[in-house]
């Protein structure tokens, strides 16, 4: 055993201070004898211990004690840790102090404590032993030994494992466990040998563990179909209420480990417990997986668009004689008389104002503003090949918020809902007399393409156009809501 480091001066003086009640006890005490006894006493009330030997208390304690005990330090090395005159002092220091040894008892009310306060949310040994420490200490009862501990710590953990597992599982109705034993009845060890009944070919259980693929509608399409086969299982609403999160956790990482024969085989009460656990948290995961789909899927719908007016705008500007010219002669008439006229400086080094109004007109004429552009090609790429994906995964998703303010989205987000439950892609417009949310849901330079006449010479509003606007709104709702 390796000698323990000094302990700094305010440490001795609060810890190893002989106070007029504890010199007493040394009275009928000399030599190795005194210092023992005073060194002992005061590492109980600093440990909640008695030391093992010499070896845990550094020097300078003993020389500190020493001094106030009046005895040489070196005395220390004739004192007997292992004899009945230690024996004989540890139980004088116990009925001075009310500190007692660890009884059957105590060791059963430990259990139960550490079961019912620590271990319901703490599952790792190391952070139990420490807490069980804290009571013992609390209680002023010594430790047992270091094997004892490990029979409690053990014991505990596994009293409030059964607790849990028999509390969670209780809350699974009947129906809801068929449908889990159904899933890993059907689950192979090894997954790729064969084709199952997954959306994408594989076992449906085995497509749930999988992580996402790169970012395409595909991706999206394949976490849509895990959160269907999720809730199709049917959780309970809030069956792990109260469960500590790092709990929950140790039960996920355990199915994620497991092969199915294995999940197959355990007790029912654990059965159920980490399956509910499993598919609760995948849940979880996989709806967090969407929302970033959703978000990089319109993020990359904007940047495609962008890109492609940008490129059309500059091959548009390169193809104008003289532009680059015109240009050139303003910026530098601009700025050679930053204080003169327009029309004193501008319009001369233009060509004449015929020459800008000739401009202008020929801007006009093709086609308006680059946002409106942009809101052009965004729903082109949309109609043409996302929509179906981006729908999907729209309802495959639970959207709710506190705030008023998005009170329209939200009546929007149930509306394409419907419309995609009750109707078919060919159907162009919303009903006639629908309520359709516009302030808040569709950005205004899109609601041009907004609307069409219908055969009766009516406007109408687009479904594709109206999903198209949502979508882009949401995508950067939920952007914004994740980066704040």
């Amino acid at each position: 055993m390796g000698m323990a480091h000094p302990l700094e001066l305010e440490e001795l003086v609060e810890h190893f201070t002989l106070y007029p009640d504890e010199t007493r006890l040394l009275r009928n005490k000399s030599g190795a004898t005194r210092l023992g006894f005073g060194l002992s006493l005061k590492f109980l009330l600093w440990k909640a211990r008695f030391p093992r030997g010499r070896g845990e208390l550094p020097d300078n304690v003993i020389e500190f004690v020493a001094g106030q005990a009046g005895v040489p330090a070196a005395d220390i090395g004739f004192y007997d840790w292992d004899g009945r005159q230690v024996k004989r002092h540890r139980a004088e220091i116990r009925r001075v102090t009310g500190f007692r040894e660890c009884s059957v008892a105590d060791a059963e009310q430990l259990t139960a404590w550490l079961a019912a306060h620590v271990c319901c949310r703490e599952q790792r040994a190391d952070r139990v032993r420490e807490e069980l420490l804290g009571q013992c200490r609390a209680e002023k009862i010594e430790p047992p030994a270091g094997t004892r501990i490990g029979r409690i710590i053990g014991s505990a953990l596994q009293r409030a494992g059964d607790t849990l597992t028999a509390r969670i599982s209780g809350q699974v109705p009947p129906d809801v466990q068929e449908r889990m034993v159904a899933l890993i009845a059907a689950a192979s060890d090894d997954p790729g040998a064969d084709a199952g009944d997954g959306a994408d070919g594989r076992e449906v259980f085995a497509a749930i563990r999988s992580d996402p693929g790169n970012v395409s509608l595909n991706a999206a399409r394949a976490e849509v179909a895990k959160l269907a086969s999720i809730t199709a299982i049917g959780l309970p609403g809030r069956p792990f209420a109260g469960i500590a999160p790092r709990v929950l956790a140790g039960w996920r990482a355990r199915v994620t480990v497991e092969a199915p024969s294995h999940l197959r085989a355990h007790p029912d009460e654990i059965k159920f417990t980490l399956l509910a656990a499993y598919l609760h948290c995948r849940q979880t995961e996989i709806t967090d997986t969407l929302i970033d789909l959703l978000i990089t899927i319109v993020h990359r719908i904007n940047a495609h668009a962008e890109q492609k007016v940008v490129q059309a705008f500059i091959s548009d500007y390169r193809r104008v004689t003289g532009k680059e010219n015109i240009l050139f002669k303003i910026t530098e008439a601009a700025v050679g008389e930053p204080g003169g006229l327009v029309r004193d400086v501008v319009y001369p080094a233009a060509g004449g104002v015929e020459t800008l109004i000739g401009l202008l007109e020929e801007y006009k004429a093709k086609g308006g503003s680059f946002r409106q552009a942009r809101q052009k090609v965004f729903k082109a790429s949309y109609t043409s090949h996302y929509r179906s994906g981006l729908i999907a995964l729209i309802g495959a998703l639970e959207f709710r918020s506190a705030n008023t303010a998005h009170a329209p989205v939200l009546q929007a987000l149930e509306l394409i809902k419907r419309y995609k439950a009750g109707t078919n892609c060919n159907t162009q417009y919303y009903a006639r007399g629908e309520h359709v949310p516009l302030d808040g849901v569709v950005p205004p330079d899109l609601r041009e393409l907004l609307y069409k006449t219908d055969k009766r010479g009516r406007p109408r509003i687009l479904r594709s156009v109206y999903e198209c606007g949502c979508s882009r709104h949401c995508g950067r709702s939920c952007g914004a809501r994740r980066s704040g």
